[in-house]
């Protein structure tokens, strides 16, 4: 499979490129065209409760869509729910990723994509808490919200990025999600931040612009019925 970006940074579209039978498996609801011949089925992958992890767990769709190229080969076009950015992340058997819950939207055959426990800060009520594991060799094509960043950290150096922001991470990394003042929850809420992560490199971080977390608890304050002190006229 190989990808190209169009309309991006803004409302990027992916187009997925096929050899002749290639699969590509592609979250629900994001083909927005494909070429002709193109044959799409959908199903529960892994079973019941494989579906229901990923689904309940992941922020991922119930059902998992493969789309198969003809005998000539094929395109299909995918796009995220959020405007901003796409980028194919490169898996090989020695580097895993984590892929933050909302992010990933296809991936290439030789890749495999399953739930993963990636902290607690969703216990808190924070972002975090499981996401996708993507492993094997192969492509992993994720979409962001706003712009997108590369943070590549040499071997020791670290860095600190809230939990909201960050759409995927090298598994082979140290890193630990904590308050983001620690040991003082009424201060971390104070700050107006809840959890971040403290990465130590080698390894690479994507760290999305813009916190979907953040835009969904707006939107909520200032549509009809929402907290009257957070609308539109508070």
């Amino acid at each position: 499979m190989q990808t190209q970006l169009r309309h991006n940074p803004s409302f990027t579209v992916a187009r997925l490129i096929l050899a002749p039978n290639e699969p590509v498996r592609v979250e629900g609801g994001a083909m927005m065209a494909t070429s002709s011949g193109v044959i799409i089925s959908a199903k529960v992958e892994g079973g019941l409760i494989a579906g229901l992890k990923r689904s309940a767990l992941s922020g991922e769709s119930f059902f998992v869509t493969t789309y198969t190229a003809p005998a000539q080969g094929g395109w299909v076009d995918v796009a995220g729910v959020l405007p901003g950015d796409m980028v194919p992340i490169e898996i090989t058997p020695d580097r895993p990723f984590f892929i933050s819950r909302g992010n990933w939207i296809a991936n290439s055959h030789g890749t495999e994509v399953t739930s993963k426990w990636g902290g607690r800060a969703s216990l808190f009520g924070g972002e975090g808490g499981f996401g996708l594991q993507a492993t094997g060799q192969g492509q992993v094509v994720v979409s962001v919200y706003g712009a997108i960043d590369g943070v590549s950290l040499a071997p020791g150096e670290q860095i600190t990025i809230d939990t909201g922001h960050v759409v995927a991470y090298d598994l082979g990394m140290q890193f630990r999600m904590r308050r983001a003042v620690e040991g003082r929850s009424i201060q971390s809420m104070k700050s107006g931040e809840g959890f971040v992560f403290d990465f130590a490199g080698p390894g690479h971080v994507l760290v999305q612009s813009r916190n979907p977390s953040a835009f969904a608890q707006w939107a909520a304050s200032v549509a009809p019925g929402g907290n009257p002190k957070g609308g539109l006229f508070g």
